[in-house]
């Protein structure tokens, strides 16, 4: 058996992702962010639909059209596939720990 919650990343100079799961239909990751953000100039152009829940901390994801959504523990969001979208910011003092569960996109 597994745990979201251990082992846990002691220092994070990069996010870190772990892989959970894959199969040809779904990847879920496990994202562990501390104070992390997407690169200035990076988007996210995924060419699946992700879903993503965040446990324990807080982020912002930034939409390409100027859009920001802010989610703390318990907040989940649908982000359909090729919305570009980057975290510009997760908290700074604690882990934000993601849990993503991507899909072939909705037709």
């Amino acid at each position: 058996m597994d745990n979201l919650f251990h082992p846990l990343p002691a220092h994070l100079a990069e996010e870190r992702f772990d892989e959970l799961l894959s199969t040809p239909h779904v990847r879920i990751e496990r994202i562990v962010s501390r104070g992390h953000t997407s690169p200035a100039e990076g988007w996210y152009d995924q060419h699946e639909d992700e879903w993503v829940l965040v446990l324990t901390g807080s982020g912002t994801l930034e939409f390409e059209h100027g859009r920001r959504q802010t989610l703390a523990p318990g907040d989940h969001l649908y982000i359909p596939a090729h919305q570009k979208h980057r975290v510009c910011h997760t908290a700074p003092d604690e882990l934000t720990i993601w849990l993503a569960v991507f899909v072939p996109p909705a037709q």
